[in-house]
């Protein structure tokens, strides 16, 4: 099952049919040819494997996760692809990332959602642990999905990246988060972060090392 479903995945990539100047892959997702355009200079502006596993879920799960209306953050962003297929199926989004990636993320958003979405993208900084109440302050930022693929990876910014998921999480608000497993320090941070949040998996791909995650913040009221 896991090895028909990962091929099912990688049959949305798609890659042009004559080199141009711009290197660039297609995706489709929500009825919609996606052209995302990338760079080798940035981790971040490279469209990973965990991004088309949480796309597939938003996809296949829209009935159960209608994203319809919801307010969306994807926290590092990177080329747009998430946000971009949550705002063609109907939510709000705000895609964040570093200052040095918001140009090409925004082209990628703009190029992809404008005239096709009920709500247009916004595209806006988010360094992680930085001036968090200062840019999203608790009383007025009330996101129904935190979305993040491929956030934890070796980098020195995991306390500020699990500070960065605390600030934003309301207690209704659903994290959605597709993870790929690499190295043990990295793999410490899904402890961490249960210290925080009731974790779910909700797929695990173990032929590319992917596991996808449901979250909600400890201690929440329940009805």
């Amino acid at each position: 099952e896991d090895e028909q479903i990962v091929a099912e995945i990688m049959r949305r990539r798609f890659f042009p049919a004559f080199i141009s100047h711009k290197a660039w892959e297609g995706f489709h997702f929500a009825g919609h040819e996606i052209r995302i355009t990338e760079s080798t200079d940035y981790y971040g502006a490279v469209v990973w494997p965990s991004a088309l596993v949480l796309c597939y879920f938003l996809e296949t799960n829209s009935k159960q996760y209608n994203l319809v209306d919801k307010n969306v953050i994807e926290i590092g962003a990177g080329t747009g692809l998430v946000s971009i297929v949550a705002s063609l199926l109907g939510a709000f989004v705000t895609a964040t990332d570093l200052p040095e990636l918001l140009g090409n993320l925004q082209h990628n958003v703009l190029q992809n959602t404008k005239l096709k979405c009920k709500h247009q993208p916004h595209v806006k900084e988010l360094s992680w642990g930085i001036d968090l109440e200062k840019n999203f302050p608790r009383s007025s930022c009330q996101f129904d999905y935190i979305m993040a693929a491929d956030v934890v990876y070796h980098h020195p910014f995991l306390d500020e990246l699990l500070l960065t998921f605390d600030h934003l999480c309301k207690n209704d608000t659903i994290i959605l988060w597709a993870m790929k497993f690499r190295l043990e320090k990295e793999n410490q941070f899904v402890g961490r972060f249960q210290a925080r949040f009731d974790l779910e998996v909700i797929s695990n791909f173990p032929s590319l090392n992917i596991t996808l995650y449901k979250a909600m913040r400890k201690g929440r009221m329940k009805v």
